[in-house]
């Protein structure tokens, strides 16, 4: 058997010109943890976001780099103490470690038993590798933020990952939703549930028009509007960001996802039940991350960019 698989890396902080496809030491299986064959994994922007040097004050990076942090896969092999999982298990996982280095775009990754879970059967591999990081920022958004039965939630971003499926959480809850995004995806927040508006100048006025009172909490996906979400708020409204921490010193909060099994399985039985629907946008081989990143760069997506098993 080879010791050795193919990876995309990077050994220096830039743009998608320092990424490269290398051969790398197959993970060892520590105690406690899984290894998984990758067979797709989810694109986040804090992926080239770390890749550029954005995390550098945040979190140690140890170069080269395997980017990536969500994944869906198979079992290959378990360490000690793992009785969760056996070999040819189906999981995926929301893949964050605290040091940068061996991440999910390769062939292979091991991780904690403690932050994988089962797939979802009802998925597949690339929605399951689409769900983890969005899934769990919207409901840790919604958590948060404690909406109920009735109220009224402002969802800057809607049209993007995290607001779809922030959406379709909050609906099920019984929470009116109101969505920004772009004319051409109005129709799609419509089908989740939500009543959708254009975002930029005059947003306050055009969210009015649906909530003349303002909304009971505001939730932003999408950076640089806190501005429209004081605007907008109850007085006693709440409100969390996920993009600008300028929030903190206006009475919100700052939402950072932990992994866990637990929260992944509650999105597994969201899925299940119906509740909630994964859309994939674009997929790509794993060897073109790059192209992967300037499409995520490009901020027009329509769902989750997904990366797929080696074609070469």
């Amino acid at each position: 058997m080879s010791s050795t698989m193919k990876a995309m890396t990077y050994a220096q902080y830039g743009g998608t010109e320092v990424l490269e496809q290398t051969q790398r030491p197959i993970p060892k299986v520590a105690p406690g943890a899984v290894l998984i064959r990758v067979k797709a994994a989810g694109v986040n922007p804090v992926d080239w976001k770390i890749m550029s040097g954005g995390l550098d004050g945040l979190m140690d990076v140890n170069f080269p780099v395997v980017p990536g942090w969500d994944v869906a896969g198979v079992v290959e092999a378990v360490g000690f103490d793992t009785p969760d999982f056996a070999v040819g298990d189906a999981v995926y996982s929301y893949g964050r470690r605290d040091t940068i280095q061996g991440g999910t775009f390769a062939e292979l990754v091991a991780l904690p038993a403690a932050i994988v879970a089962h797939k979802p059967a009802s998925l597949s591999w690339e929605q399951a590798a689409a769900l983890p990081l969005t899934g769990m920022t919207a409901q840790r958004t919604l958590d948060a933020l404690a909406v109920m039965t009735g109220e009224t939630l402002l969802i800057h971003n809607g049209s993007g990952s995290v607001g779809r499926t922030a959406i379709q959480l909050a609906v099920n809850g019984g929470v009116q939703v109101i969505a920004t995004g772009s004319a051409k995806n109005h129709a799609r927040l419509r089908e989740l549930g939500a009543e959708p508006v254009a975002y930029g100048p005059g947003l306050v006025e055009r969210v009015r028009t649906i909530a003349p009172e303002g909304v009971d909490a505001v939730a932003d996906f999408a950076d640089d509007v806190v501005q429209d979400t004081l605007a907008l708020l109850k007085p006693d409204g709440r409100h969390a960001s996920i993009a600008d921490w300028t929030v903190l010193s206006h009475g919100g909060q700052y939402i950072w996802v932990r992994p866990g099994t637990e929260e992944l399985e509650r999105l597994s039985a969201l899925v299940e039940d119906g509740t909630l629907s994964v859309d994939v946008a674009q997929t790509f081989p794993l060897q073109e991350v790059a192209q992967a990143f300037e499409a995520s760069m490009s901020g027009h997506g329509t769902g989750k960019i997904v990366l797929t098993e080696f074609t070469n």
